[in-house]
């Protein structure tokens, strides 16, 4: 028998329950329709929602943002860079860097198990969306 591998950290259901968790929270809170995106600690999409009415090229940036925390180990919009460095690491990665709120990191325990970012609303905005989602994903565990 073949064995089958995977990576540590999200599930598919755990990255299912983000992107739910966050698109909820845009809802309650009167966001513009976000696109929200999870993803392996690899940097591979899990699942990417975009709610009705959101622009399409939210669901990209909602990626960029989530791939800038795993690339950066910290909230995207947490990086102060100046703009000849910002334009050097975009060209390295295929202009998937934005170094503004709303990617984060979804870690247990100062593990890193992948990353979520959200775009649509104000920066400030994508990033409160994913960060409750967080909140409300890591209380699902434990209780």
């Amino acid at each position: 028998m073949v064995e089958t591998f995977r990576l540590p950290g999200l599930t598919l259901a755990d990255a299912d329950r983000l992107v739910a968790a966050a698109l909820e929270v845009s809802g309650e809170r009167g966001f513009p329709p976000l696109a929200v995106a999870v993803l392996d600690v690899s940097g591979s999409v899990i699942a990417l929602r975009r709610a009705d009415g959101g622009m399409p090229m939210t669901s990209r940036i909602a990626v960029a943002k989530a791939r800038t925390a795993l690339l950066s180990l910290q909230p995207s919009g947490r990086l102060q860079l100046p703009g000849p460095i910002v334009d050097s690491i975009q060209h390295l990665h295929g202009g998937e860097f934005v170094p503004y709120a709303g990617g984060i990191l979804i870690a247990d325990q100062g593990v890193v198990l992948g990353a979520a970012g959200a775009s649509g609303a104000h920066a400030n905005e994508d990033e409160e969306a994913v960060l409750i989602a967080a909140d409300r994903w890591r209380e699902s565990r434990e209780g």
